[in-house]
């Protein structure tokens, strides 16, 4: 088992958005996760910290990535991994969001990964289960487990956060990871610009305490035919 490189304890049921996360606690996810990568990088990659535990990944999205990233993450830390499909569940004959939290709770699990087309349907749910809920993703809410791993890219290519100047550019105010990664920098102090065209940014962007920089889009240039 990797030995937790901070004293510090997460005190979090569930994994929800960045915006209930403190700077100490972003920290200690962040060192966990490094303490992680040479492990993901041995021949021998399984370990039993998650011994006995199950683990249900349901995605009502689509998803390869994400979906394998958490598949893979829970068996290599000794879960019990089950993967859910709402195309061949109950949901697709009408069961509500409410009836399958029941049907979960009576089925014990430990650990339930859960992304939705819908913002605030995983908060929903974490509200009626009594297992752990990360968020991989709701409607354009929030997608907590991507702003942590770009985080955690950026800290270990550049060595650290601190002092730092991020530009997020495209499509920001329909994307979930671009709000996640605006308040995980935001919170640890990081300087953030928006750069997009005035359609593509959050509608009163500067609430969010970054520096906003729209771009129109440049009309081709016309050239004479010889």
């Amino acid at each position: 088992m990797t030995a937790d490189p901070s004293p510090y304890r997460f005190t979090h049921r569930h994994l929800l958005g960045i915006e209930d996360l403190s700077p100490q606690d972003i920290v200690h996810l962040l060192d966990l996760a490094d303490s992680y990568v040479a492990l993901n990088r041995r021949a021998e990659k399984k370990q039993n910290t998650l011994h006995g535990r199950t683990q249900i990944n349901m995605f009502f999205e689509s998803s390869t990535r994400t979906r394998t990233s958490f598949e893979l993450a829970g068996k290599r830390l000794g879960a019990d991994v089950i993967n859910m499909s709402p195309t061949t569940s109950a949901i697709k004959k009408g069961e509500t969001l409410i009836d399958t939290a029941a049907t979960l709770n009576a089925m014990h699990p430990d650990v339930l990964i859960v992304r939705h087309p819908d913002s605030g349907a995983v908060k929903l749910l974490a509200n009626a289960v009594n297992a752990a809920v990360i968020n991989a993703g709701d409607g354009s809410h929030e997608h907590p487990t991507q702003a942590l791993l770009d985080a955690l890219t950026i800290r270990r290519r550049l060595g650290t956060l601190s002092g730092l100047t991020v530009a997020i550019c495209g499509d920001i105010a329909h994307s979930r990871v671009a709000r996640s990664n605006i308040l995980l920098f935001n919170t640890m102090g990081v300087r953030v610009r928006l750069v997009a065209p005035p359609t593509l940014l959050p509608t009163k962007a500067d609430r969010y305490g970054v520096e906003v920089h729209p771009r129109h889009a440049r009309r081709p240039e016309r050239r004479a035919i010889s």
